[in-house]
């Protein structure tokens, strides 16, 4: 019986992980992803590419849903459950057609989601009976884009006040009877720059703009209350207690307004990142309707009717981006550079403007032997480069071989990336962006790959340079 060391790329993640898990599994010594062969793609397409897996979109949703009616049914919840997705994750129209094929209402940031959706109405696909939660601080465009969908007949459109002099804004224009909300702004963990989020409004005052304001108003009705805290949704003494404090307040504002009905606790459910932790869904799920219910009946509060507005969680399993390695750089006696046929800069900036980790894995070799490296992106910034997994503080690869090339893969990056990084447009150094796969899955089990974009050419840049 062998008792040789083990050292190949196999045995480091599986004495490091439980694996395989979360979709990803090995076969013939090379990466699948929700049963996707990545090296088929690689062979069919090249590199680098993104890709998106469409049912991952839907498994997420449905995860969530399935959680709180759970959850509202052990405690016997008496409000509804609303799942709403936030768009400023990925506008893509390939994700906003998945989550709307299951269902879920929408929450928006800016002036141009409203176009979105009115596009979306024409195609049939979003029905004015849908909720849409109006966030973010309002310009005078994105208020008139509100008033002229309310006047358009999108009834449950409600319009979430981030400051008083939204209201004002708003009652100028506003003609029709229409739903409003407040975001209570939240208290920063400790140790953030700030005490308090930028993003809504004191809680000391939300019961003065809905007595002096709001409530004598014929034209409004003040249904939601709205916080948003900004660390995700943990299981911290902080997050229970922020939680604690603003469904308090909620208890508050229900006292002198009967039309309040409703709590929106925002996104920041966590997605994994790393193969070597784990979150337990069902344990917080069940906490925040626990908590939610027992605060209310405590202050003699009909429980509300709960919305989530999650995007990372819905968007992000589903993305991914793979990169052959082009070449390997010595620069000391311990530093080894394996280079990417693209640039971090380009398609994946959060890994370098708030050093987000992603779960990163060699596509094939797995039975070769593994070395530490760091890795390198085309550009001549110095900053783009991924040397620190989330787990190991560290990144291993398989050794570059002569006559195979080595691929490699970010994975759970759906959220965000083209937003950040920028779409169609010009890339640092000039690295292109590169194509953009979309893929499905047929009723028969078969796989259906879309080329949504291709690479950027010369052209293309030329042409927004104003070149050509």
């Amino acid at each position: 019986m062998s008792t040789g060391i083990k050292n190949k790329y196999i045995d480091l993640i599986n004495q490091t992980f439980y694996f395989p898990r979360h979709g990803f599994e090995v076969k013939n010594n090379q990466l699948n992803f929700h049963g996707v062969d990545l090296m088929e793609l690689i062979k069919q397409y090249g590199t680098p590419f993104k890709f998106t897996y469409l049912p991952k979109i839907g498994s997420q949703i449905n995860k969530s849903r399935v959680l709180f009616e759970q959850a509202i049914e052990k405690y016997d919840y008496p409000g509804e459950y609303y799942y709403c997705y936030c768009t400023k994750s990925s506008h893509f129209s390939f994700v906003l057609n998945e989550v709307l094929k299951h269902g879920a209402d929408i929450e928006t940031s800016s002036a141009f989601d409203l176009n979105l959706l009115k596009n979306l109405h024409a195609e049939g696909k979003f029905p004015k009976s849908k909720y849409i939660v109006c966030n973010g601080y309002k310009n005078d465009v994105y208020l008139q884009g509100i008033v002229e969908m309310v006047n358009n007949g999108f009834d449950n459109l409600i319009a979430v006040l981030d400051n008083p002099g939204e209201f004002d804004l708003l009652a100028n224009k506003v003609t029709q009877p229409m739903k409003l909300g407040i975001r209570i702004a939240t208290e920063e963990e400790p140790g953030f720059l700030v005490y308090t989020s930028r993003l809504g409004t004191s809680f000391k005052i939300v019961k003065e703009l809905y007595e002096e304001k709001i409530k004598n108003n014929p034209l409004f009705k003040l249904k939601m209350l709205h916080f948003f805290v900004n660390s995700g949704i943990k299981d911290t003494t902080y997050y229970w207690s922020e939680l604690t404090r603003l469904v308090n307040v909620y208890c508050d504002l229900k006292e002198v307004c009967d039309d309040l009905d409703t709590l929106d606790i925002g996104g920041g459910m966590p997605i994994y990142t790393s193969l070597g932790v784990e979150h337990d869904y069902p344990y917080m799920i069940d906490q925040i309707v626990y908590y939610i219910k027992t605060i209310c009946e405590n202050r003699n509060v009909t429980p509300p009717n709960i919305f989530t507005e999650f995007g990372s969680f819905t968007v992000g399993e589903s993305g991914g981006a793979v990169y052959n390695i082009i070449g390997e750089k010595q620069q000391n006696d311990k530093e080894s550079w394996y280079m990417i046929d693209s640039s971090f800069i380009t398609t994946l900036p959060d890994t370098w403007g708030i050093g987000q980790k992603f779960i990163l894995l060699a596509i094939n070799q797995w039975d070769k032997e593994f070395k530490r490296i760091n890795l390198g992106g085309l550009t001549c910034d110095s900053q783009d480069f991924y040397n620190s997994d989330t787990h190991t503080n560290q990144v291993f690869m398989p050794k570059l071989q002569e006559d195979e090339p080595l691929y490699m893969g970010f994975f759970h990056t759906g959220a965000y990336q083209e937003s950040l990084g920028g779409y169609g447009g010009i890339q640092h150094c000039l690295i292109p962006a590169p194509k953009h796969l979309v893929i499905d899955k047929k009723e028969d089990g078969s796989l259906d790959v879309q080329v949504f974009a291709e690479e950027q050419n010369a052209e293309q840049m030329m042409k927004v340079l104003g070149y050509k």
